[in-house]
Formats: structure tokens, C-alpha cells, sequence
């Protein structure tokens, strides 16, 4: 989707001042807002996945990337499809197959003999919100073309840096069920998603929604925020409160994936460290200015179980990481604060 006319989008509030270092409740009621008219809007082609909608939200506002694995026709594509239409900014998809290059994803230098230097071209991944359709399907080298921007939001090509820009949201799918001609993705890129979740089947009401909806699903959404909003709330996110004991418990979460015995490698540093931003966007897309031991418990799954590789012997025994961090988040004893400031 390519830009639009302001015009067009919907403004949920005045945008609150942002002198304040400190978040104020009436700050954290704007971004609940801008999060309630987005996942809201997203609805109208999702239906009766609010969960799923609202945690691909909070990752963007968290500053993260969203890994959907689900078997094909539960709506991947649709979803990432929507959020680049609700949100005034641009977006792009990637179909990655077995002779994708690099190039073709971060774009190339290309020399031009009028003025004797090289120009570049800029690839699909400059977009707010790109689709990285069937990742596992491209070459490890095409895949480690996304590692630098994932994380850093900068593509580098021939020496030359270049920033992706703001917001910046890599949404990729992959089907768990059909592996032939895949390429399963290396743990230093599943450790670069934030979450990783899937969509799933729809239950009945919600399948005649879609049934009696059909035409209009191909329909655009017309946005409803802009990326300005979205950065102001992913700025207004990073100053969420976080106590000690909030910390301290997200810190005993993620050393007991490394403890457990099925475990060969627990969560990362860098998986810590999503689980606390993502309770920050979380609580503040529910209206607080604080985290909870709460926050931190109901994410713990999505953020943490895909980063744990398992031992083999685990694995033929039918043991699966969500199994484990589900065990660990009922071990693992909550403070008795709520995080309050």
C-alpha cells in the first residue's frame, strides 16, 4: 500500500503532549485508543481472532517482528495484509522462494554511466509494514539478508548504510506442515522475532461472518492512524514503568527456560529483553502507564518458546517448548506487587 491523503485517516484523539519523562495515564489512555481503532479496524477481516490481532499490534508498538506459523488458508497473509492498510504508511510483501537473492529483498547498487557513479535501488524490505511470505522457503543466504534490518532497522549494501525508517514491522509466515524445498529458519533468526504465534482455525459464528462477508474481503480497509501515531506510541511505550520485582520476575522466567532439563539452549538475553518491551506496549495498550506480573505471564509463551531448542531425545519423545514454558509460568511464583509506580 503506498501513501495516502491524511484525509482519509481517522485521528481516535489530540495527540497528548510529549514534554513529559514520565508516563501519564492520560498518555497511556491515547496510545489504548490509537490500539483499540486499530485492532478494531483489523477486525473487519480477521474475525474472532482479537487475541491474535491485539498481540501483532503490541509487537509494533514494542518495536519487535511477528513469526505466524499456521497451516495455509487461516488467514497469514490476510492479517499482515490488513495491518498495511489501517496504518497510513506503506507496505510491501516478499514471496520467498528458492532463488531469491539477497538483492532482491535489501535492493542492489546499480552503475550509472551518465554520471559515473552507482545508485541504489531500494528493495521491498523499505516499507512499514512488510510480508515475508513463506520465509523457511528461501536459502539461508536469503534469509540472513533480513538479520542486519530486523534488528538494527538499516540495510547495508555495498558499505553504504541505509535506514529502513519508522515504523518498521517485518510480519513473516510459514506453513509447519508441508517441509519439502524449505529451509528451516537458524536460531539467530527466530531469536530476531519478537513473538511467534499462530492464527488458527475460526470457530463457527466466525466462519459465517466470513462466509456472508466474502466480496467485501477484498475490499481495502481505509486507515485509520497514521505512522506519526505510531511512533509517538511506541515512544510513549518506552517510557512504561517497570519495577524491580516486575524485572526481577521476567528475569527468573527466562533463567528457568535455561535451567529445564528437555532444554539444550534457553531464552537469550535479547529474549528478556522483548518480554519486558512487549509488557510495556501490552500495559500500555490496556491504558496503564506500568507493567504487571500479569503482563509478563500472559506473554511469556509467545515470546519465549520459540527461542529454546530442545534436546533431541526431548523432541522424539514428542516434548515441545510451549509445553516446557507453560510448565515453567506455573513454577515460576509472581511478585505480589502490581507494578504500580
Amino acid at each position: 500500500m503506498q501513501n495516502q491523503d491524511t484525509a482519509g485517516t481517522t485521528q481516535v484523539a489530540n495527540q497528548p503532549s510529549r514534554r513529559e519523562e514520565a508516563l501519564t495515564p492520560d498518555q497511556a489512555q491515547w496510545v489504548a485508543q490509537v490500539f483499540q481503532s486499530t485492532a478494531g479496524a483489523i477486525e473487519q477481516t480477521i474475525h474472532g481472532k482479537r487475541r491474535v490481532i491485539e498481540l501483532v499490534i503490541a509487537t509494533v508498538l514494542a518495536g519487535g517482528h511477528v513469526l505466524l506459523e499456521d497451516v495455509p488458508g487461516t488467514g497469514k497473509t490476510a492479517l499482515a495484509r490488513a495491518l498495511g492498510q489501517v496504518v497510513q504508511g506503506t507496505s510491501s510483501r516478499i514471496q520467498f522462494t528458492p532463488d531469491l537473492l539477497p538483492g532482491d529483498v535489501t535492493g542492489i547498487s546499480v552503475y550509472d554511466q551518465r554520471a559515473g557513479v552507482f545508485e541504489f535501488h531500494a528493495g521491498p524490505i523499505f516499507a512499514n509494514v512488510v510480508l515475508a511470505d513463506e520465509i523457511n522457503r528461501a536459502s539461508p543466504k536469503t534469509q540472513s539478508a533480513l538479520l542486519e534490518v530486523m534488528e538494527e532497522g538499516q540495510v547495508t549494501v555495498d558499505g553504504t548504510t541505509h535506514d529502513v525508517g519508522s515504523p518498521f514491522l517485518v510480519i513473516a509466515t510459514q506453513n509447519p506442515i508441508e517441509q519439502a524445498g524449505t529451509y528451516r529458519l537458524p536460531e539467530a533468526q527466530l531469536d530476531r522475532f519478537m513473538i511467534k504465534t499462530s492464527i488458527g482455525y475460526p470457530d463457527g459464528a466466525a466462519m459465517a461472518r466470513i462466509l456472508q462477508g466474502h466480496r467485501a474481503a477484498h475490499e481495502p480497509l481505509q486507515p485509520v492512524v497514521t505512522t506519526a501515531m505510531i511512533t509517538q506510541a511506541m515512544e510513549f511505550a518506552n517510557r512504561v514503568h517497570v519495577s524491580p520485582l516486575v524485572a526481577d520476575y521476567a528475569v527468573r522466567l527466562v533463567e528457568a527456560t535455561r535451567r529445564a532439563e528437555a532444554v539444550r539452549l534457553g531464552a537469550s538475553v535479547r529474549g528478556a529483553l522483548s518480554l519486558v518491551r512487549l509488557a510495556c506496549a501490552w500495559a500500555v495498550a490496556n491504558g496503564r502507564h506500568y507493567i504487571t506480573p500479569d503482563d509478563i505471564r500472559d506473554l511469556a509463551l509467545p515470546v519465549l518458546a520459540h527461542r529454546l531448542v530442545l534436546e533431541p531425545e526431548a523432541e522424539f519423545d514428542g516434548v515441545t517448548a510451549e509445553q516446557i514454558v507453560g510448565q515453567i509460568i506455573l513454577d515460576v511464583a509472581p511478585p505480589q506487587e502490581n507494578g504500580t509506580a
